[in-house]
């Protein structure tokens, strides 16, 4: 089995160099690798490090900052393996955390990405069991602890972070990999959507567990407002849909606070049931609440001093 991790850097050098070590001690017998990484413009000496390197090991180097997504897919362009597998470079990979990943490929025909348990590396909190939408429509970790790990194994998720995941190299040339209008921030989620329309399914590997140092690369996060605007237009549906659950949640949340606020007794007893799964549809109010809801936010992002793009 031939597989390619690809690993964007931004600086952080010594996060890097502590990842590497604990990818070369982690690698499984009989897997065929080659790791891949790919500068972002670092100023802190990696890549004067990344020289030093040698195979399986290979370097690309970018002229400029270009972000994740950019950095992500000229990794792949240029990766041999049948399976590529993205990793942050400010992980600690803890051992046999690749092996229950790729056995997700040959047990599920209807497999997308494959993810994994993510703990924050400073206080072993879950930061990471797949992504849902909250009631307002935006993406956010799961940070539920899987209770039931060893007995499934797997979890379907809608979505999971790219800090780490494996894909077929196939399944991710089919979609040209992650959509470059996303700039350090959803281009995860929008790549799993995608995947998702065209019938795949993702899953997190449950027994598979890293620790991640998390959002350590600097402006992480200074795109967020117009990352998520981008990705609420275009699947705005889709998430109007994903939400019903969530927002039921949030209704009843609501709703026992102050029961007077809300004479729709009906509407309450349907969210409840919907939440528990012993009603199979979500109650007539959830749609429209849950565009609402989103309207909602855009209403907010259009009002900002400089509007989202």
């Amino acid at each position: 089995m031939q597989v390619s991790f690809i690993i964007p850097l931004y600086n952080c050098l010594p996060l890097t160099q502590a990842m590497l070590a604990s990818l070369q001690q982690t690698l499984p017998t009989g897997i065929a690798a080659e790791i891949i990484f790919v500068d972002d413009g670092s100023t802190d000496g990696t890549r004067e490090w990344l020289a030093g390197l040698t195979a399986p090991c290979r370097v690309l180097l970018n002229e400029t900052n270009r972000g994740f997504a950019v950095t992500c897919n000229r990794g792949a362009a240029v990766a041999t393996g049948d399976f590529l597998v993205f990793l942050n470079n400010d992980l600690v990979l803890q051992p046999r955390w690749l092996e229950p990943m790729l056995a997700a490929f040959a047990r599920f025909p209807d497999v997308g990405l494959v993810g994994n348990i993510q703990r924050n590396a400073a206080t072993g909190a879950v930061d990471h069991s797949g992504i849902f939408f909250n009631y307002k429509g935006k993406p956010e970790h799961d940070t539920a602890r899987p209770l039931m790990a060893r007995l499934t194994g797997y979890r379907r998720v809608t979505a999971l972070t790219g800090a780490c995941f494996a894909i077929r190299h196939s399944t991710w040339k089919q979609f040209e990999g992650f959509d470059e209008i996303f700039v350090n921030g959803a281009e995860d989620v929008d790549l799993c959507l995608r995947a998702s329309a065209a019938g795949y399914r993702h899953y997190l590997a449950l027994r598979s567990v890293v620790e991640h140092h998390i959002s350590q690369s600097t402006g992480r996060k200074l795109r967020d407002e117009q990352n998520t605007h981008r990705l609420l237009l275009r699947w705005q549906d889709t998430i109007t849909r994903q939400i019903a659950r969530v927002w039921c949640w949030h209704h009843l949340e609501t709703y026992w606070a102050d029961p007077r606020d809300f004479p729709d007794q009906a509407l309450a007893r349907q969210a409840f049931f919907y939440v528990l799964r012993l009603r199979p549809h979500p109650p007539a109010g959830a749609e429209p609440g849950a565009r609402l809801a989103l309207a909602t936010e855009f209403t907010r992002w259009a009002n900002l001093p400089t509007a989202p793009a």
